[in-house]
């Protein structure tokens, strides 16, 4: 009683300025301080190696340690939030107070009566053993900030927290780990490392160890590449590109084994139990690990060759595609990190005062892949084929750290999608799960542990969406920007870069403008360590770069042509649409497509907006020509016609991605009642929406749409109609001799030729049936 008693005084005899100092320092003002007559006891206290170390506790393990009951409510009072403000934590100190009494009356019932003379000190010890070992709010949230968590979600957020490694450097540290320490069968991994260093046909070896003359870098930065084309039994038509002579043609690959990929042991063995759900029972017996697409992907990537491959599909082969350059990223990997291993045990074996130069294994930075997609979704299905990748069998778990974080950051909850929510197919197959698109976390690799939220400086792989590297990356003029982890990036893999033209494409080009820089500052890097081609500034020509697309746009185009200067060179797949998507229009529909002669392509865009207001325009004024549907791909070119409508005072409404919902549905409704004559409607809506429009009788595409199926769908939309007044029906579509990559996808490339060759304009009446 007579502890509980004195712990009552003790709060009940703070003012509420002592009361503060207490909160705030953990101590009572020294003015405030009862002396007593008997001498104070004191432990000594041991700390675990992992346990936190805030900067108010020594250094020293063996420090004498006086333990009070301030530290005692300290530790209590650490669990109210910091956001708090002062006032209301004054108001509810003395809640806390005798909350804080109350736990001290159910313990101390529970303590064993030992001592009788120091009775208050000697239970104070486990009582503040069990507080540290509940791990608080605060004091989890300061472990988090030391393990150099990201708050991606914050785009005011310090670059120093997320780029530093504070508490796990010196574990996850290539450069103080040996093979051995960081596995029990090290010696293993440490000779077949040797023995794959000693293979001259590894293409990782081929690729790394390759020595660029300047006369190789100048030819390579001028982009004049000689190409050839080759035709795979999967891929299709393939087009061989290179700047340096010596490059040749590579063939398809009919059969091999898992063994004569060079792929690294732990993932010869754990390959073949990931990638048996796509596989069927038509694959041969000696290639049981890969179906015909991964495989022939595959050994174009093992070459490490750029690879563009513009017919990747949510809904077909897409997790297919996701499995293949997970497994190439990773292999990279674990090669890279097992030669750096095997070259720290070979430096603490060397002798003293022996310089040598054979251990250029490492780049300015460590982060070595980046890993770009869209949606938090795709990075969590990418964490997850890691782990399984990772995951010889189920005796030997990986250690991951911060999963339970990353689940909860980067999963979805099944109750939050609407119910009688129909969409089409591939539009529930690519907003699957989290769609948030500003997110970016580091992942560090050993070799039986896998460290989530680790400092980018510290990660060996990279996964971000455009918007999360853009706002790390900042612009010229910002304070807190940092993009010297892009300097030596050696794979770029740019997966569904069809969806980035409907978020954002400048965070893209931003991107390739920032990687494979020289950093500003060293990061206490080891230059002894550093290969030679990234000291020159030559590291974007070692950069592997694979893009996948869901079709082929002039902007992707341009990120592969004019941002990849791999010496070992580029394949791309260009196969041409035969059909195109006007075959899957089930309404019959007579489609007018009227060309418009541009002098150039920096005139399209205004040569388009006078051809549409001088001849489109004029022909649907008329009130027969209701219920008129603009479909508008560019947001800017929207804008326009919104503007211009306004100015003529025209009968329309509009609806665009910004568009409040209560406005959506007004502008529905007055379209299909009539109210309106033309509703302006952008692509990007329809891309997150895919709403059915009804009502609509006139249709037209001011310009193709970037995806082919969309122009079916909105073709489509017209069987919605319930007047049944199909015959005055008409579909208009705008197109230039620049759109013919968009105008092939749509109608075919037989008829695509027949329409750029003529420049009269070309009226279709196609329905499913007659295609």
């Amino acid at each position: 009683m007579g502890k509980r008693r004195g712990g009552r005084e003790l709060v009940r005899g703070l003012s509420k300025r002592q009361r503060k100092h207490l909160r705030q320092f953990g101590e009572q003002h020294p003015v405030c301080d009862r002396v007593s007559g008997r001498p104070e006891a004191t432990q000594i206290c041991e700390l675990s190696d992992n346990s936190d170390k805030s900067s108010a506790e020594s250094d020293s393990e063996t420090e004498v340690e006086q333990v009070s009951v301030y530290h005692k409510l300290l530790a209590t009072l650490k669990a109210s939030p910091e956001s708090e403000s002062e006032e209301e934590e004054d108001e509810s100190e003395s809640e806390e107070a005798e909350e804080s009494e109350a736990e001290l009356d159910s313990e101390g019932s529970q303590e064993p009566k030992e001592a009788v003379g120091d009775e208050e000190e000697q239970d104070n010890v486990p009582e503040q053993e069990e507080v540290a070992a509940k791990d608080p709010p605060e004091q989890a949230l300061g472990q988090e900030q030391a393990n150099g968590a990201e708050t991606s979600c914050d785009p005011n957020h310090g670059a120093a927290e997320e780029f530093t490694d504070v508490k796990h450097e010196a574990e996850f540290s290539l450069e103080t780990n040996f093979m051995e320490e960081e596995s029990g069968d090290g010696d293993a991994d440490k000779t077949e490392s040797n023995s794959s260093q000693a293979l001259s046909e590894d293409p990782f070896k081929q690729h790394m160890d390759k020595e660029l003359e300047e006369k190789e870098v100048e030819k390579i930065s001028m982009l004049s590449k000689t190409s050839s084309q080759s035709k795979w039994p999967r891929l299709g038509q393939l087009t061989f590109s290179s700047s340096l002579e010596k490059q040749t043609t590579l063939k398809p690959v009919k059969e091999f084994n898992v063994k004569q990929l060079y792929l690294h042991k732990t993932l010869e063995s754990t390959w073949p139990k990931v990638n048996k759900h796509f596989l069927t029972s038509g694959n041969k017996p000696g290639d049981s690990s890969f179906t015909p697409l991964q495989r022939e992907l595959f050994c174009i990537m093992n070459t490490y060759r750029d690879l563009f491959y513009p017919e990747r599909d949510a809904l077909t082969n897409g997790e297919e595609i996701r499995h293949v350059y997970c497994l190439h990223a990773l292999n990279h990997i674990l090669k890279a990190n097992a030669q750096v291993l095997s070259n720290n045990a070979k430096k603490r074996d060397q002798k003293p005062g022996t310089d040598s130069d054979d251990y250029r294994d490492q780049g300015l930075t460590r982060p070595k892949v980046l890993i770009i997609v869209p949606f938090r979704e795709c990075a969590l299905r990418i964490v997850h084929i890691f782990i399984s990748l990772l995951e010889v069998n189920e005796k030997r778990k990986i250690d991951v750290s911060n999963k339970k974080r990353f689940k909860g950051e980067f999963g979805s909850d099944p109750d939050e999608k609407p119910p009688n929510l129909k969409r089409p197919e591939d539009y529930e197959a690519v907003f699957a799960g989290n769609i948030d698109d500003h997110f970016r976390i580091g992942v560090a690799i050993l070799q039986k542990s896998m460290r989530l939220y680790a400092p980018f400086y510290s990660s060996d792989i990279i996964i971000a969406s455009p918007l999360g590297m853009r706002t790390v990356i900042g612009a010229e003029g910002e304070k807190k920007r940092d993009f010297d982890f892009l300097s030596s990036i050696e794979m770029l893999i740019i997966d569904q870069a069809d969806i980035y033209l409907m978020q954002n494409w400048e965070h893209v080009l931003h991107l390739m403008k920032h990687i494979n820089l020289l950093p500003l500052d060293s990061h206490g890097v080891d230059f002894s360590r550093v290969r030679m081609p990234n000291l020159n500034n030559w590291s974007k020509y070692y950069r592997q770069t694979l893009l996948f697309s869901a079709l082929q746009d002039p902007q992707i185009n341009a990120i592969f042509n004019k941002h990849c200067f791999n010496y070992m060179g580029q394949v791309a797949v260009r196969n041409v649409p035969l059909s195109g998507s006007i075959s899957h229009v089930v309404v019959q529909l007579p489609h007018v497509f009227r060309r418009i002669e541009a002098e150039n392509l920096t005139s399209v865009i205004d040569t388009r907006f006078q051809f549409f207001v001088d001849k489109v325009l004029p022909e649907y004024r008329d009130a027969i020509m209701s219920h008129t549907l603009i479909y508008v791909p560019s947001y800017f070119d929207y804008v326009r016609l919104r503007n211009y409508f306004k100015k003529e005072e025209l009968n329309f409404t509009h609806i665009c991605e910004y568009t409040k919902k209560a406005s959506i549905c007004r502008a529905r409704r007055a379209f299909l009642k009539g109210e309106k004559q033309f509703l302006v409607l952008t692509e990007r809506f329809h891309f997150y929406k895919r709403y059915t429009i009804k009502g609509i009788r006139n249709l037209i595409f001011y310009e193709l749409p970037t995806y082919p199926h969309f122009y079916s769908e909105i073709c489509n939309m017209m069987k919605a109609t319930d007047s049944g007044v199909d015959a005055t029906w008409t579909c208009t579509v705008l197109y230039t001799k620049y759109d013919a990559q968009k105008l092939a996808a749509v109608v075919g490339i037989d008829r695509t030729a027949q329409m750029l060759q003529s420049k009269k304009n070309v009226h279709l009446f196609v329905t499913g049936e007659n295609e």
